[in-house]
């Protein structure tokens, strides 16, 4: 868990605070002073590598002018055996501190030593996360949508497991309420079709009309022929429902498991039915005061609830007072729960289980059920306004040569997640859905998808990792082979493009603390393009084979050290890194 640039910042704090010290013991500062100052990275390196506002900040408290305080810091600066070889004064009173060779070989010590585990952090380190994702309705195909909620699912889950935490991945499947009951319908339509003939037998106008129906009553008809024909409605639908998520559920995880997405736990929705959890979690709203019954049903109070969670979040109360702020059934008058009423209990689950945090990533047409249930939730005294977070998604956009694309060549009917893993490697589908950052609509671009040059950014990242890999299979054919950082010369690679290359390793474990604060995994993927276009840059202007055995080693061994970084990055975001292309 080496975080060289962590490391760098905080030794420009601990450089500055030391010199603070000297001047004070000398008289030339005011002792005691207590200095709230950042450390950032320059946009233009000519600046330095790294600077303090240290002078800027105490200036005031210490009644003096920030850049005469930065000279007598400057001054008194003791550098010696740290990473940083010079420290210069800039504008109104910047320190600026420039990297050494020390700091370099460091990063490549870390990346040597860590291997696959490089990038990782504790900053996470004993928070129990559960990240549910995907969660799709059982009655059907899944689709682009959940294509994009998968990776972004299951890549931020990793993201998070490399920065210390204890990450779980769950599906939530929707097995019982309304839309089962639609699925039954639906089937029962067909089914009955089948047998009394299509112009004998209604569909219902709100039932799910995909050729899916047809085929999975087909298949229930196979089985049993018109046995069900004569059964009550209650036990046709409970058979056509279990017939249709028996073959439906094992469809949606082999799908997944093809899309390299593999779950800890399938959670049933009826489980929470069965057991009674549902109604416990109702009833424990209504000791808590959060309930009332109307017309027979029950009723949550989700103004009241949403109201004061919004004025507690700092809302004036007249743009409270603006919002159509309504109250939700929790249990219909007919005895049953509603779908909110399951929805409140399973994240009450979650909580029950151990989880310090839930991660949802969820449709950005989700986006009112937001404060709901993170309302729903504080009511229970779960407080669910900081320990739910909802990564809301937007829509994709599939396209082939600037058209909109909506229905697959092969069927003739919308794209299914199937139908794009048929056209599109898993490699570029995972790569290209997780790009963007998720609150961000995308194009995905199919032609772009499977194109084999440097406008694919998914080829471009592997080839830099088959090209290192090609290299060094040419250059241990020649006599010369990878060695440590210890049996290289460091001070080889100080040429500027070098560089620039080692501060890329350096940035890997900056962007996943990053990535893992935002949740946004997308960073993981900018860095992978951004890594690979300096390691071209490298390997076009800094010669291995024919150069001097010394050089060619040290350029060898920071060419590896992208190798393992390459990998590293790709298997996190769930992408293979083929050494041949």
């Amino acid at each position: 868990m080496i975080h060289m640039i962590q490391n760098a910042k905080n030794q420009v704090l601990a450089l500055t605070k030391e010199a603070y010290a000297r001047a004070a013991a000398e008289g030339l500062l005011p002792e005691g002073v207590e200095v709230n100052a950042g450390v950032e990275i320059p946009k233009d390196s000519s600046n330095g590598d790294y600077t303090t506002t240290f002078a800027l900040a105490a200036a005031k408290a210490m009644k003096k002018n920030p850049r005469e305080l930065a000279g007598i810091l400057a001054e008194k600066m003791e550098l010696e055996g740290s990473y940083f070889t010079s420290v210069e004064i800039a504008g109104p009173g910047f320190l600026n501190f420039r990297l050494g060779e020390k700091w370099f070989a460091d990063v490549l010590q870390a990346v040597e030593t860590e291997g696959a585990e490089y990038g990782s952090g504790d900053m996470l380190k004993g928070k129990k996360i559960m990240v549910e994702f995907v969660s799709a309705n059982p009655t059907g195909p899944m689709h682009m949508g959940n294509a994009r909620g998968g990776v972004l699912g299951d890549t931020l889950a990793a993201v998070l497991g490399r920065c210390g935490a204890e990450v779980e991945r769950e599906f939530y499947v929707n097995d019982a309420g309304n839309q089962i009951e639609k699925f039954a319908n639906s089937l029962e339509a067909r089914y009955l079709q089948i047998i009394h003939g299509e112009e004998n037998v209604e569909f219902p106008e709100d039932g799910y009309h995909g050729d899916d129906i047809r085929e999975l009553a087909k298949g229930f008809y196979e089985k049993h022929g018109d046995a069900y024909a004569d059964k009550s409605v209650e036990e046709r639908h409970a058979a056509l429902a279990e017939f249709g998520l028996a073959h439906n559920i094992p469809k949606m995880k082999s799908d997944l498991e093809r899309y390299g997405i593999h779950y800890d736990r399938w959670f049933f929705e009826s489980e929470l039915h069965n057991s009674g959890y549902v109604a416990e979690t109702v009833e424990e709203l209504s000791k808590r005061g959060h309930t009332y019954e109307k017309d027979g049903a029950l009723w949550l109070k989700t103004a009241d609830i949403m109201r004061e969670a919004l004025l507690k979040a700092g809302k004036k109360q007249a743009d409270v007072d603006k919002l159509d702020l309504k109250d939700d059934v929790l249990r219909r008058a007919n005895g049953f729960y509603t779908y909110f009423a399951a929805d409140i209990a399973y994240h009450r689950n979650k909580y029950d289980r151990g989880f310090d945090q839930c991660i949802n990533v969820w449709g950005a047409d989700h986006h009112g059920h937001v404060a709901r249930m993170k309302g729903s939730l504080d009511a229970l005294g779960l407080n669910g306004s900081e320990r739910l977070d909802i990564v809301l998604m937007q829509l994709v956009k599939l396209v082939r040569d600037g058209e909109l694309v909506r229905m697959s060549k092969r069927t003739g009917k919308a794209i299914s997640l199937t139908d794009l893993l048929d056209e599109i490697p898993v490699d570029a589908c995972r790569y290209f859905f997780n790009m963007t950052k998720p609150d961000s609509q995308m194009e995905f671009d199919l032609g772009l998808a499977v194109r084999e040059d440097s406008e694919n950014p998914v080829y471009y990242v592997q080839y830099a990792h088959a090209r290192i890999c090609s290299l060094l299979n040419m250059m241990q054919e020649e006599g010369l082979s990878v060695k440590s950082v210890a049996e290289i010369d460091t001070a080889l690679l100080m040429g500027d493009v070098e560089k620039a290359l080692i501060k890329q390793l350096a940035n890997y474990c900056e962007e996943l603390k990053i990535a893992a604060r935002d949740y946004d995994p997308s960073h993981v993927n900018r860095y992978l393009v951004d890594l690979a276009s300096a390691f071209h840059k490298f390997y076009n202007n800094c010669r291995i084979k024919g150069e001097d055995v010394a050089v060619a080693t040290a350029r060898l061994k920071l060419a590896d050290s992208v190798r393992s970084v390459l990998r590293n990055g790709m298997e996190l975001i769930g992408c293979s890194a083929p050494e041949r292309m």
